[in-house]
């Protein structure tokens, strides 16, 4: 199968005053298309240090990643941009809605910004996503009005609007309880089902590992292990 994501000896070095904190150290990983991945590691260990290079939010210190062979390196800022609009899709665990925004509208942001479709196209297709995720009927409401599991539910349905080849959660279930914590990972696993969609997951929660298809170990930056389920 081909590669949708290369990182070839990814290193990411930060300075804290005169001392220097390396939080990547020589990463390689191979991530084929519609994988269903769990990063797992400590705290500190480099987990959302690597979804945040992979999703181009960062950039690492030495070694490079590429996307369907592209080396993302080599592209200019607008081209990196345009890269992170089209292609990827952030799921983060505070879920980050706009609170002055309904369900609806927070779910069409992204369609507003690419401006590629017209209104009526971006509400339709964004009620049509908000159905897939079981919030239909709660399209008017604000995130105020929600509990946190239709909160991160509302992330999930504006994550997908725009259909991404990958989707990069940053501990996605880290503050909904047991239940609601299931729900939300069936919802993303039906979709990596239905759509294809490349799913990649920083967590330590054990739900999360349970239900992914692939685990990497990372501990002090470097990858310990590399399973296959």
């Amino acid at each position: 199968m081909s590669t949708i994501l290369q990182l070839e000896r990814v290193t990411k070095t930060y300075r804290k005053g005169e001392n220097e904190v390396h939080a990547l150290v020589g990463v390689d990983l191979s991530i084929e298309p519609g994988e269903f991945l769990a990063i797992v590691g400590p705290s500190g260990s480099g987990k959302t240090t690597l979804l945040n290079i992979v999703g181009c939010l960062d950039s690492p210190t030495s070694g490079g990643v590429r996307y369907n062979g592209t080396p993302l390196g080599g592209l200019k800022e607008d081209q990196l941009s345009d890269y992170r609009k089209k292609h990827i899709s952030f799921i983060f665990q505070s879920y980050n809605l706009i609170p002055v925004l309904t369900v609806r509208e927070n779910v069409e942001l992204p369609l507003v910004i690419e401006r590629k479709l017209s209104k009526a196209e971006a509400r339709a297709r964004a009620e049509k996503v908000i159905g897939e995720v079981g919030l239909a009927g709660l399209e008017e409401r604000y995130p105020r009005e929600l509990s946190g599991g239709q909160e991160q539910r509302v992330a999930i349905a504006r994550a997908l609007v725009k259909d991404p080849y990958i989707v990069l959660a940053d501990e996605p279930t880290a503050n909904l309880d047991s239940r609601m914590a299931e729900e939300i990972v069936d919802i993303m696993k039906e979709i990596n089902r239905t759509r294809g969609a490349t799913f990649i997951f920083s967590t330590h929660d054990p739900l999360v590992q349970k239900h992914a298809r692939r685990i990497v170990t990372i501990r002090d930056g470097s990858v310990h292990a590399d399973e296959r389920k």
